[in-house]
């Protein structure tokens, strides 16, 4: 059975989506337009203050599954990715899903099949509005 990591977060107006290899998920409340990563702000956790045990999964594992789900109007959007035993998995309030090997502080996975830019268009719309609730699921 899969351990699994849930983060909530909210949308934002400024949310756009257009990044091409990263999308994010930050506690930070307030983002600039050029923010065009972020898919969610006001999260409650930030990769800081995730469990140990899930963290240490995410380091040994090759095959990483992500869930992004807005509750309110029954929309998900399923996203695989990878591991990395280098992930410090430490950010105090960012997690940035990548698709390409590219690891720092901030990163939580790479070789993502999914960036901001490939999720659906109208969770991405939801998503401007700050009322719309996200709901991030890591499974390991």
């Amino acid at each position: 059975m899969p351990k699994v990591e849930i983060i909530t977060a909210k949308g934002h107006e400024n949310i756009k989506g257009t990044h091409k290899t990263t999308f994010e998920i930050t506690k930070e409340r307030e983002i600039s337009i050029r923010a065009d990563c972020v898919i969610g702000v006001n999260a409650d956790k930030g990769l800081l203050d995730m469990n140990n045990k899930i963290k240490n999964e995410i380091r040994k594992s090759k095959k990483l599954k992500f869930e992004i789900k807005l509750p309110d109007y029954d929309l998900s959007e399923t996203v695989t990715a990878e591991g990395n035993v280098n992930l410090s998995l430490n950010h105090p309030t960012d997690m940035v899903v990548r698709k390409s090997t590219f690891i720092c502080s901030r990163t939580l996975a790479i070789k993502s099949d999914k960036a901001a830019f490939d999720i659906n268009r109208e969770m991405i719309y939801l998503l401007s509005d700050p009322k719309t609730e996200l709901i991030f699921i890591i499974f390991v």
